[in-house]
């Protein structure tokens, strides 16, 4: 974009001189007087306040009518409906995005407050980590801009404008961090707004589009006219002495005087060059667009009104005015960002956070002009099915006269002059209504738990008028009570959740929130709710509202079900909230119930509705976007292919996410996820065991490349000091749980072997975790294990990091469950051997350690615990711990000689006969039984019945012998064998023993 930047100051003095003979010539002398007495001759003072009557000078002789506004201001919405009725233009320029048009329609079908948001989920041309971008505007009834807009869209004829940039441009013209309104309009005088989080995040992080915003942004001038005006934020300030005096004045003097405030800040603004940019930059956007329309159409100006902030509307670029400089300004093409548009519900808690203006003040503004229409019994305009509008327009119309158009209006005189030399009017104390409002906070304190009493009422009412006595003032406004009741019922303690202060900003108006009608929402908004309508709840009601749903009883409700489920994952949190029921994977509940609070969450809602049509599509872009994301990692991407099939039952995209996922993991280089991807690759490989008929091809594919995977970072992760003994035991869970998948597959468990063998770890818990897998690969023995932890018991220079290696035996119950009797055994040495001198000590750290490292896995601890040891207290003196119990001889609990052997499948047999004559008609064995007294058959029996069998056997161990010539001849083959391989003979003989 091109166009001059700097300051017109020159402008002044031409206007100046150009200006002799206008109507404000008298006051430009005065003037010039005062700051040559203040100053003592011409300086800047002189210049600053010639150059102010020069910009209302240039302002008023404008062509094209200009209404200066300011944000939410009552006296602005009142001074806009008296000009409307008297001047009926034709055409209406209303300062806002142009691109935000086609919403304003939609309005009528609200309630107001809402906001006009452009949104944009995917940047094309800004930087990605701005996104999301969003802009809003918010528009309250008490403005002039919904006077402006209900005006031109319910009046034939009339054709509404808009002219400022578009939402691209605000992004565009803002490079440095798109800074939001609220961060550029802070001041000394600003208080912080005290309204709950939840309805002042209305707005989220969008950016506010400033309309009509109108403030001092010289620091040092806003503390001077707090400090001498005797309040305590600029609200209120702006509401004694503007709000107040232009209230009832005519319109040439409410225009004079907005221009000449819009002047004043304007010229002491400070020297942000980044900011005066921007500023100047969307006047003279403004100002070109405007001229493009009337040389498109042909419109008379006399006919057309310009309605912008005073800021803008004391302008000083060359652009300025219908007959402004052409060519000078180059408007820039928007990027390629793609915007969407809607409305969003917004409150006055939400304004005042974003634009920083004080709790209470745009509730109070709205009870100030309710009661200024009452008394002036202005008809204000309102849009047709306006929802929640008053109907008190046919009262009002009666004492309200519709002026002819005036078209050829004359020259403003001025009035100025009278204005500013006027003495401040007054007003008379209304004792009935600072009566009621004294009466009605004491109620309200009762209420929340205040011990206020009627006293207290007298006390906050004189109090007030004390209050207004000593600011100047004859009739308190609602800060001196707000302050007054603060002083008097508002003692040391808050009883409730709600302050004095917030109960005076209630009891004026409170914050007021919209919502956005049926018809205005976006496709998906009306889908969802369309398909929760069996719940038979009113759902776009602010609130939380209860829902049962019995799908055994109304099978319809699964699908209602289905959208609450897709909705707690999409929506913040508290919006779909499930009190019971859950969803797991293979798991249905036939019963659930929801604290359901859409319309409380309708912006989110909302927003859902740029992203996609259906929540089913909006839910698989999300899930692509994090699983295809740059910070996705093996856990994440298998969060993903969980939802995929929670919530939209999609093999599909289950199968892309999954493949994705091997990806993922491959590419990984640290064990930060192994917890999580043991965790969730366990649940599926569970849920589609149990519920298909074979394995998807991805989840194999991912348990061969996870065994790969974690036994080439095995070594790595035991010596590595960030990685925790958890991950560690992660790892080695998905070895072994995954080892007889993997090993069917095609994986060695050699290099599960090797990767154990070459793990040398230094910290006591992994230690413990070697030893553990160890027992699982079979490499070292229980009782080896158990004479380790008793060597680390006499070890004096060990003890104190025992607790560390009993936190490597709890976490090694995840990989090898088996060791619990193990675990319980060491922990039980501990506390019998130590003394307490030595066990006190490190007793803390023992409890502390399990429960930061091992508080999930410590239930499978306490109940191998409660197995081993006694029941009764009585039990425990007599009781003998297992693994001190001494061992019995096997052969002799069998009865049986030491050596002789027990053929305990013999026994078996006879004794359940049923059995085995089911088997042997299965194999179609007709043999029947054998005698008693005849005697077993033997190996060698067997050998010569299936000699097949014996053939493979012996070719596996290179024997040739061959078999002998005949059955009886000696050495047999069976004595060939076992002479030359002894311990394979003695393998087969107890195989066939037990057979």
């Amino acid at each position: 974009m091109s166009g001059p930047h700097e300051s017109t100051e020159s402008t002044g003095s031409a206007g100046s001189a150009g200006s002799a003979g206008s109507a404000f010539a008298a006051l430009r002398g005065r003037l010039q007087q005062a700051a040559a007495a203040f100053a003592g001759g011409p300086d800047a003072l002189e210049g600053i306040l010639l150059g102010m009557v020069d910009d209302v000078d240039r302002a008023v002789r404008e062509p094209l009518e200009i209404f200066p506004v300011c944000h939410h201001s009552p006296a602005s919405a009142l001074a806009m409906a008296r000009r409307l009725r008297e001047k009926q233009p034709k055409v209406v320029y209303l300062e806002l995005c142009e691109d935000m048009a086609p919403l304003l329609t939609e309005l009528r079908n609200c309630r107001l407050p809402v906001a006009v948001q452009a949104f944009a989920g995917d940047v094309d041309g800004f930087p990605a980590e701005w996104a999301p971008l969003s802009v809003v505007a918010p528009i309250t009834e008490a403005s002039a801009e919904y006077q402006a807009i209900a005006y031109a869209l319910d009046t034939p004829g009339v054709e509404l404008v808009l002219v400022d940039r578009s939402a691209d441009h605000v992004f565009q013209w803002d490079p440095r961090n798109g800074r939001t309104a609220k961060d550029a309009d802070g001041g000394p005088g600003t208080a912080p707004s005290e309204a709950p989080e939840a309805e002042a995040a209305l707005h989220g992080e969008a950016v506010g589009v400033e309309i009509g915003d109108l403030r001092p942004r010289f620091a040092e001038l806003e503390e001077h006219l707090l400090r001498h005006g005797r309040v305590r934020h600029w609200s209120e300030w702006w509401h004694q002495y503007v709000e107040v005096p232009l209230g009832d004045s005519d319109h040439d003097t409410y225009r004079q005087v907005m221009f000449l405030i819009g002047s004043l800040f304007r010229r002491l603004a400070p020297g942000d060059g980044d900011r005066v940019r921007v500023d100047e930059d969307r006047e003279r956007y403004m100002w070109t667009r405007m001229r493009e329309h009337l040389a498109a159409t042909g419109t008379d100006p006399q006919d057309c009104l310009y309605v912008c902030g005073a800021f803008h509307a004391a302008s000083r670029v060359e652009e300025f005015g219908v007959h402004g400089a052409d060519g000078t300004f180059e408007i820039s093409p928007r990027t390629a960002t793609t915007w969407q548009y809607g409305l969003i519900p917004s409150s006055h808690a939400a304004i005042e956070a974003q634009f920083g203006l004080a709790s209470g003040s745009v509730s109070i503004a709205a009870t100030e002009w309710a009661k200024a229409l009452k008394r002036t019994r202005v008809q204000p305009y309102r849009l047709a099915g306006q929802a929640g509008a008053r109907r008190t327009a046919a009262k009002k119309a009666r004492g309200a006269q519709v002026a002819v158009p005036d078209r050829e209006a004359p020259a403003a005189a001025d009035r100025l002059s009278g204005f500013l030399r006027r003495p401040p009017v007054l007003d008379a104390l209304d004792e009935a209504e600072l009566l009621g409002w004294s009466v009605d906070i004491v109620r309200a304190a009762r209420r929340n738990g205040y011990l206020a009493s009627t006293a207290d009422a007298i006390a906050v009412f004189e109090t007030s008028i004390l209050l207004a006595g000593m600011r100047d003032r004859a009739k308190p406004t609602p800060y001196d009570f707000q302050d007054a009741a603060v002083t008097c019922i508002e003692k040391d303690a808050v009883p409730g959740r709600r302050d004095v202060r917030r109960l005076v900003e209630i009891m004026m108006g409170g914050d007021r929130i919209g919502q956005v009608g049926y018809e205005a929402l976006p496709p998906l908004a009306r889908d969802v709710y369309d398909r929760l309508a069996p719940l038979e709840l009113r759902l776009q009601q602010r609130g939380v509202q209860r829902a049962l749903l019995d799908m055994a009883s109304r099978p319809e409700l699964r699908a209602c079900s289905d959208v609450l489920w897709m909705l707690r994952r999409l929506m913040p949190h508290g919006a779909a909230r499930p009190v019971m029921g859950e969803r797991r994977l293979g798991e249905r509940s036939i019963q659930e119930s929801w604290d359901l609070a859409l319309g409380t969450h309708q912006r989110a809602l909302i927003e859902l509705g740029y992203e996609g049509v259906s929540l089913e599509q909006v839910l698989e872009q999300r899930l692509r976007r994090e699983a295809y994301g740059p910070r996705a990692t093996a856990a994440s991407v298998l969060a993903a292919v969980e939802d995929a099939v929670l919530y939209l039952g999609s093999r599909r995209l289950a199968d892309e996410l999954g493949t994705h996922a091997l990806k993922v993991l491959a590419a990984e280089r640290s064990v930060d996820g192994a917890p999580e991807v043991l965790r969730r690759v366990r649940a599926l490989l569970a849920y589609y065991r149990t519920g298909e008929p074979v394995l998807p091809a991805w989840i194999e594919s991912f348990a061969k490349t996870g065994y790969a995977h974690y036994c080439t970072l095995l070594p790595t992760a035991f010596r590595d000091e960030d990685a925790t003994v958890g991950q560690v035991a992660a790892m080695l869970g998905f070895l072994f749980s995954m080892e007889s998948l993997a090993l069917s597959l095609g994986c060695d468990r050699t290099q599960l072997e090797l990767a154990v063998a070459q793990s040398h770890p230094e910290d006591p818990a992994k230690t413990a975790l070697l030893w553990a897998a160890q027992v699982q690969l079979g490499t070292l023995s229980r009782t080896e294990l158990r004479a380790r932890c008793a060597a680390l018991l006499d070890n004096p220079l060990v003890v104190p990091a025992y607790p560390r290696y009993l936190s490597g035996f709890v976490h090694a119950l995840e990989p090898v469950p088996g060791l619990a009797d193990v675990v319980v055994e060491a922990v039980s040495n501990a506390f019998g051997r130590l003394p307490d001198a030595v066990l006190l000590p490190w007793l803390p750290l023992l409890i502390t350690t399990l429960r930061s490292g091992a508080a999930d896995l410590a239930p499978r601890l306490i109940r191998e615990a409660g197995r081993i040891f006694p029941g009764r207290l009585a039990e425990l003196d007599a009781w003998v711990p297992p693994w001190r119990a001494p061992q019995a001889d096997p052969s002799a609990a069998r009865g049986t000689r030491p050596g002789e052997h027990v053929r305990r499948g013999a026994a078996l047999l006879p004794a359940h006969p049923a059995a085995c004559d089911a088997l042997a008609e299965l194999l179609g064995s007709t043999e029947g039984w054998a005698r008693p007294d005849a005697p077993a058959p033997s190996g060698a029996a067997l050998l010569s019945a299936h000699p097949a069998a014996c053939d493979a056997a012996a070719g596996l161990l290179g024997c040739a012998g061959g078999w002998a010539v005949a059955a009886g001849a000696s050495p047999s083959g069976g004595a060939v064998l076992a002479a030359r391989h002894p311990e394979t003979a003695r393998a087969v003989e107890v195989l066939l023993a037990d057979m």
